[in-house]
């Protein structure tokens, strides 16, 4: 299967952007693809060999997962590549356009659950949460 591509333009230095998607102090606040959902948790060892785990919760408690993977490279401000517990990957660019301007690129190994386009639509709706959040704060 083909992977799939999202990409968001972000009004932001590149540093900043690349703190608020790797801190976890940012993660719980940005990490969930819809209101109704939370991420009350997130550890991330952000160097090669090293783990992140941020725990997904629906709000009213109905349900929850662990969204857990293992980090395959990483240059600062530029590039994380990872796999999850399923053996998928994910390679997130981080690209400087200006000195006020990072775009940030996604790409990952669709799942066999869902649709391509409520995997890329639930994605996206995580990278626009983070877009807001970055330019609000």
């Amino acid at each position: 299967m083909d992977k799939i591509n999202i990409d968001i333009t972000i009004l932001a230095l590149v540093e900043k952007v690349w703190d608020y998607y790797n801190e976890p102090k940012h993660i719980v606040k940005w990490n969930f693809a819809h209101e109704s959902w939370e991420c009350p948790s997130s550890e991330n060892d952000l160097r090669v060999g090293g783990k992140f785990n941020n725990r997904m919760e629906a709000k009213d408690g109905s349900f929850g997962f662990d969204f857990v993977g293992v980090y395959d490279e990483v240059v600062e401000y530029e590039l994380i590549k990872y796999h999850m517990e399923d053996g998928r990957n994910v390679e997130i660019v981080f690209e400087r356009i200006d000195e006020n301007t990072t775009n940030v690129k996604i790409s990952f190994d669709p799942e066999k659950q869902n649709s391509v386009e409520m995997q890329r639509d639930g994605w996206y709706a995580i990278l626009n949460n983070f877009h807001k959040y970055v330019e609000n704060h």
